[in-house]
């Protein structure tokens, strides 16, 4: 079956290669973090977007969606330079925009979700999901382990992503069940 919506088949090609993006990223993050608990959950989060891009990847050959080679590029080379970056930029600055990140990458998967069902599939619902609320909890981490910093404030007045800001409109201790999800991310 072939998906005649553009816009969600460009959103599948972006996300499968984004998320290699992501992940390269956080092995640069968690190399250069000292500290061992953070060491261990960001891999755990890299882990997180490699299994997101297998689970885009099965959702793209379900429907024949060829993987962008322009894309696959980009990203590969973003990925590779934010990785090398985590080395020299600090230890704030790589939680702060991992967070921010993460916060538009929640939405992504919603709004996947939304043109499905606008197309009258809902079989994939449950993943897309799944990995929007994954998304939503590695923003929470990113942003639990830099919401008291003084950087913060500064941060986020100027990138519209931190404690009174965000880019999504999920809270994970009122999380709406997948069946009532539509209400996330609607613009």
């Amino acid at each position: 079956m072939q998906l005649d919506h553009p816009e969600l088949v460009d959103l599948l090609k972006k996300a499968y290669s984004a998320e290699k993006a992501a992940a390269f990223a956080y092995q640069g993050h968690a190399g250069a973090v000292k500290n061992p608990e953070e060491k261990k959950a960001i891999h755990q989060i890299e882990i997180d977007e490699w299994n997101h891009r297998e689970e885009v990847l099965k959702i793209m050959n379900q429907y024949s969606i060829p993987i962008s080679k322009y894309y696959e590029f980009r990203f590969h080379i973003v990925g590779k330079i934010i990785s090398g970056s985590c080395y020299v930029i600090g230890w704030f600055m790589p939680f702060y925009f991992a967070g921010r990140l993460e916060s538009g990458n929640v939405c992504e998967y919603f709004r996947m979700k939304h043109f499905f069902n606008s197309l009258g599939i809902k079989e994939h619902d449950r993943t897309l999901y799944e990995m929007g609320i994954k998304e939503k909890e590695h923003e929470v981490y990113f942003l639990e382990q830099i919401k008291t910093n003084k950087l913060l404030p500064f941060f986020e007045k100027i990138f519209s992503w931190g404690n009174k800001k965000g880019f999504n409109n999920i809270d994970l201790d009122k999380k709406y069940p997948v069946e009532e999800s539509d209400v996330y991310c609607k613009k």
